[in-house]
Parts: structure tokens; C-alpha cells; sequence
């Protein structure tokens, strides 16, 4: 007979929004139980962010140092790659485990398995071989079961050469050439990585620039230098069919998706194909309809300002929203809906969620562009600071790019743009900003250490007020 055991809350998958949600529910003080049906930390920790940060921060080391003649270092880094591989298991290990000790410290039940509900008040527990090892009965109930790499027809991931961005991450052993379909920040940083390890990478995207979404000068320096390190872009192509041939490798045939009059497949041929065009929630695990909480036609659960859904006592954080897919974003939701549960007057009330693409160089977004305050109806004022202007920046010999501020006409902080070194950290001060309704002189007048990247915020500031100390206003 199966067990059944009741819980106060019910965490679906233990991802950055889930076990968030359940160490901040177990912190109030309420019983938790969080159910994972492969590994705790999610595709973040796991299969996502952190491995593939860990991969970038190792071929970036190795590529610098092996093109750093003109600083008098003579160097030519030969990659074991199954072993940097293991040195980012061993990461992944690291913090996946510290989870699992914030859980019992925080008194959190950890259940491994797939949950699907019975009623919206129950849910049964699965194993990997399908059969049920439990019933859990619940109060409140956070839906957290993430996202799924997207498919595109006549490309399974079920077919050996098709892979998505998880088997490239877990291989051990790298082939000579990859062909990578898209043209998002998960292709362009594995790209990256790719070709820094002498891998002959050909990315073709059907969005007729890299990126989308983001402005083009942000994006520029980024294709500069994947051109450099010898990645093959084709944008504006769709990926139409493959096959493979007699020699191993694949070809994958595509077409221009813009030309009515040029219907010519181009073929480009590569050892193993990649498919990285997004992600989908993964709404189809748990039996939703069974609790009578609705999807729309992409699969996304709507939800109001406190993460409910219309299911009363039912909540849903993460990917399983949509857009925008970001970790930071799930985790902060999820310690929303643990407040609301609990009975605090907590709801999602901030002004921006920041965004970053780990290329090189790095891309971070935070709050308004220039054109989207100008179609608000707001006269934006503009600050920028090139990197090439940065002591700091020349030091290290990262001279692309620039750091935006973007303000109202009250010189409050609305948004920033970063495309350099270390762009995902600098974001964070322009988000404060933001979040704060600083103005420009706050920003400049706090005193920034020197020699820093983070100066570039505080001279993109001056610019801003006509009051430029290292570049010339203009």
C-alpha cells in the first residue's frame, strides 16, 4: 500500500526557483516538501549556467593567454578536455550538494521523483520506472518544473547526431567540427567555447542578426570577435533537413529565410549537429489538468502579481511563465510566492529584471533602451563610456565595448546598457539604479574605486550631465 504523508507546502521541482522557493518557505517556518524529478539545482545548476560558465571562464583563460604575444607572453595551452570536464562536474557537485544541506538546515523534506497531481490539494510521486512511491497531500502548492530545449521539425533529439545544449555540456571528449542551429545567447556561448578548443564551429540562425532582442551595437562587438576566432556565421537561413554521408559526418541543409526568389539549399556539413533555437515550459510532467490548472497554447501558466494561478492554493514560478527564461528571475519569484503562502504582503513589484549573455565580450541589459523610453513618450537622456577610455579596461587589455546609462528628463535612471569585460557584474549597479530611481548626480557623485571596470558606470553618468571627465563631450 502506498504511503501518504501531508505537507503545508508542496515545492514542484527543486530548479533556482524551486528550491528557493522551499528553503524561504521552510525559513517561515512553514512544513515543506520539495519534489525533484531528476537533479536538484535544475537545468541551471546541472545542465545550464553553471557548467557552461565554468567552460567559458576555462577557454577564455586559455585563449587569452595563448594570444597574449604582444604583452610579451609566450604561451600555446593544450586542452584536456576531459579533464576540464570533470573539473566542472566537480562545480556542478559542489553546489548541488550545498543545496541538499540548505534543505535540512532549513528543515525541507527532499523527495525524488515525478510529481503529478491527483486533485489540487494531492499529488502522487512516480519513479523512474513509473510506479508510485508515495501521496502527498498538500496546503499550497508551487509549481516550478522549468524548461525544455525547443525542437524543430525533421530535427528530433532522439536521432544520435542531433544534440541540445545539455549533451554538449556533458561530453567529455569534443569533435573536430559542430554545426549549431540558432542564434541565441545558448548558441552563441557554446559557440564560443567551441571554437576557443579548436573546434571548427558553422552557426546558422534564421533571425537575420545574432541576438535578437538585443541593440545592435551591443551586438556587434560580440560577432567581431566570433569572426576572429574563426566561427562561421549564416543568419537569415532556416535549417530545413539533414542526413548523414559516408564519411561520418552530417550536412544540414538550409534557406534563405528572407529571398522569395532564392529558393538554393545551402549545405554545410559538420561532425555533430546542435539545435539551440530556445526553450519550452515543461507543463506536461506533473498532470495539471488533474488540479484544473490551465496552460495557454505555448504551454505558459498565467499567474497574477503573487504568482496564484487560478486555482486557489496553487502557484507557479520560473520557466513554466515564459519569457524571459532567466534563473534570477525564478528565484526571486519564488521567494515571493514562499511570502505569500506564509501570509506576508509580498507580490512582484520590481521595476526591471536584468539580462546577460556570457559571450565574449560579455552583453548585460538592465531596465530601458533609448528607443523603447522614446516610445514611452519620455525624452531620454544618454550617457556612454567606451571601454577604451577605461584605465582599468586597457590594463587588462579588454578595450571593447562601452558601458549606456539611460535616464528621464528628470535625470532619474531608467535603464543601462554593457557590452565588455565583465558586463554581467557592472549590470547590477545600473539595476540598483533603477530599482532605487537614482538619478545621474547620485551615480556620479558616489565615489567609485580606482582603477575599476565599475568606473565606466559612473563616467557613462557624467556623459549623461554634459560633464565628462575622460572622454571629450561631444
Amino acid at each position: 500500500m502506498v504511503e501518504t504523508n501531508s505537507t503545508e507546502v508542496l515545492v514542484i521541482g527543486a530548479g533556482p526557483g524551486g528550491y528557493v522557493a522551499a528553503i524561504r518557505a521552510g525559513q517561515l517556518g512553514l512544513d515543506t516538501t520539495v519534489v525533484e524529478m531528476e537533479d536538484v539545482g535544475g537545468t541551471c545548476l546541472n545542465r545550464g549556467c553553471i557548467p557552461s560558465k565554468a567552460l567559458i571562464k576555462a577557454t577564455t583563460m586559455a585563449h587569452r593567454v595563448g594570444n597574449a604575444e604582444h604583452m610579451g607572453i609566450h604561451a600555446d595551452p593544450e586542452f584536456d578536455y576531459a579533464k576540464l570536464s570533470r573539473w566542472k562536474d566537480r562545480v556542478v557537485r559542489r553546489l548541488t550538494g550545498g543545496i541538499g544541506k540548505l534543505f535540512k538546515a532549513n528543515g525541507v523534506r527532499e523527495v525524488n521523483g515525478r510529481a503529478e497531481f491527483i486533485d489540487d490539494s494531492s499529488v502522487e510521486i512516480f519513479d523512474e520506472d513509473g510506479n508510485v512511491t508515495e501521496r502527498i497531500e498538500f496546503d499550497d502548492a508551487i509549481i516550478a518544473t522549468g524548461s525544455v530545449p525547443t525542437e524543430i521539425p525533421g530535427f528530433s533529439f532522439d536521432a544520435d547526431p542531433i544534440l541540445d545544449s545539455r549533451d554538449v555540456l556533458n561530453k567529455t571528449e569534443l569533435p573536430d567540427s559542430m554545426i549549431i542551429i540558432g542564434g541565441g545567447y545558448i548558441s552563441l556561448e557554446t559557440a564560443d567555447v567551441l571554437a576557443k578548443v579548436g573546434c571548427d564551429v558553422t552557426l546558422i540562425g534564421r533571425p537575420p542578426t545574432a541576438l535578437r532582442g538585443y541593440e545592435d551595437d551591443l551586438v556587434k562587438p560580440v560577432m567581431r570577435r566570433g569572426e576572429k576566432i574563426g566561427i562561421d556565421f549564416h543568419f537569415g537561413m532556416e535549417a530545413r533537413e539533414w542526413w548523414e554521408n559516408d564519411d561520418g559526418t552530417v550536412t544540414v541543409a538550409a534557406m534563405p529565410v528572407e529571398d522569395e526568389d532564392d529558393n538554393e539549399f545551402r549545405e554545410y556539413t559538420g561532425e555533430e549537429i546542435m539545435v539551440a533555437i530556445g526553450r519550452s515550459p515543461r507543463t506536461d510532467t506533473a498532470n495539471l489538468e488533474a488540479a484544473g490548472v490551465e496552460t495557454d497554447d505555448w504551454g505558459r501558466i498565467n499567474v497574477d502579481d503573487q504568482l496564484r494561478t487560478e486555482v486557489d492554493g496553487i502557484y507557479a514560478i520560473g520557466d513554466v511563465l515564459g519569457e524571459p527564461m532567466l534563473a534570477h528571475r525564478a528565484s526571486h519569484q519564488g521567494v515571493v510566492a514562499a511570502e505569500v503562502i506564509a501570509g506576508m504582503d509580498s507580490e512582484l513589484d520590481h521595476k526591471t529584471v536584468p539580462a546577460a549573455c556570457f559571450t565574449d565580450p560579455e552583453i548585460a541589459v538592465t531596465g530601458m533602451t533609448e528607443d523603447e523610453a522614446k516610445e514611452a513618450g519620455i525624452d531620454p537622456i544618454v550617457g556612454k563610456f567606451p571601454f577604451r577610455a577605461s584605465g582599468r579596461a586597457m590594463a587588462q587589455d579588454e578595450t571593447d565595448g562601452f558601458v549606456r546609462v539611460v535616464a528621464d528628463e528628470n535625470e532619474r535612471v531608467i535603464g543601462g546598457q554593457v557590452v565588455g569585460p565583465e558586463a554581467s557584474e557592472l549590470i547590477a549597479e545600473l539595476t540598483l539604479a533603477v530599482e532605487m530611481e537614482a538619478t545621474l548626480d547620485e551615480v556620479a557623485e558616489t565615489i567609485h574605486t580606482h582603477p575599476t571596470l565599475a568606473e565606466s558606470v559612473m563616467e557613462a553618468c557624467e556623459k549623461a550631465l554634459g560633464r565628462p571627465i575622460h572622454v571629450i563631450d561631444r
